[in-house]
């Protein structure tokens, strides 16, 4: 990319980043057996180079100092025969991301990019694989870890069953009289306790036969109500449980 004095856009560092990118990954993966020759370990520090036409190149580093831009990794032809050339190529694709992170954001303070206009360049760049990943197959490998999960995330939100309503368990709680009334089994029971004998005054328990004066409304024990001297005065009596 040319000064600074024309104004530049987070768009435009990320098209030379992208292609300097693209130039080092044909190093890497299909230029890999020319790369390999050209980093004789009998030469200089060399130091390999992504350009902004998507090709790359392999040269010493620049003599300028301070460069022009940031500088790549010294001496890579160095570890070239000491190391699995697996390895030793996933050790440069490291130092190649990093040089390339270190050129897009020298252009973005050339450039005099704010704080929006540099988070917009790192999510464009963080979009992208970086050489490492696609050295190493880690991208293809997350790829087609994704793409499962997501569809089983579908079929899973698709084929929930929907929660069926769970049979009466309660055995111990005596069956409600009528279907209406079932809602409301706790409250009852809150009810019941509080109920008082007319007679005797004593609380209602579950364990307890109780009957209902049919003209008052008034609950007894049925051992209390059949007691003739404590009737109600119009002890008209069916049996249940107490109801408030």
């Amino acid at each position: 990319m040319e000064g600074g004095g024309a104004h530049r856009t987070p768009e435009d560092v990320f098209r030379d980043f992208r292609a300097r990118r693209a130039g080092m990954i044909k190093a890497l993966t299909t230029d890999v057996e020319k790369f390999y020759q050209q980093c004789d370990p009998e030469k200089e520090n060399l130091c390999l180079y992504g350009l902004p036409n998507e090709t790359w190149e392999v040269n010493l580093p620049a003599e300028e100092v301070p460069p022009e831009l940031p500088e790549p990794a010294l001496g890579i032809n160095f570890a070239r025969d000491g190391m699995d050339e697996k390895d030793w190529l996933s050790l440069v694709a490291v130092h190649s991301d990093t040089w390339l992170l270190a050129v897009a954001f020298y252009f973005g303070a050339r450039f005099g990019f704010d704080r929006e206009s540099r988070k917009r360049l790192f999510s464009m760049v963080n979009n992208l694989p970086t050489i490492y990943e696609v050295v190493t197959g880690t991208a293809k490998k997350q790829t087609k870890e994704k793409t499962p999960k997501s569809s089983s995330k579908s079929n899973k939100s698709g084929t929930k069953p929907s929660r069926q309503p769970e049979p009466n368990s309660r055995s111990k709680m005596p069956p409600p009289k009528d279907e209406d009334d079932s809602g409301g089994e706790e409250e009852e029971e809150e009810d019941h306790e509080n109920t008082l004998c007319g007679a005797c005054g004593d609380n209602y328990g579950q364990d307890e036969f109780w009957i209902c004066c049919d003209a008052c409304e008034t609950w007894f024990h049925a051992v209390v109500a059949r007691e003739p001297e404590r009737d109600c005065g119009s002890l008209w009596l069916t049996s249940g449980e107490p109801r408030i």
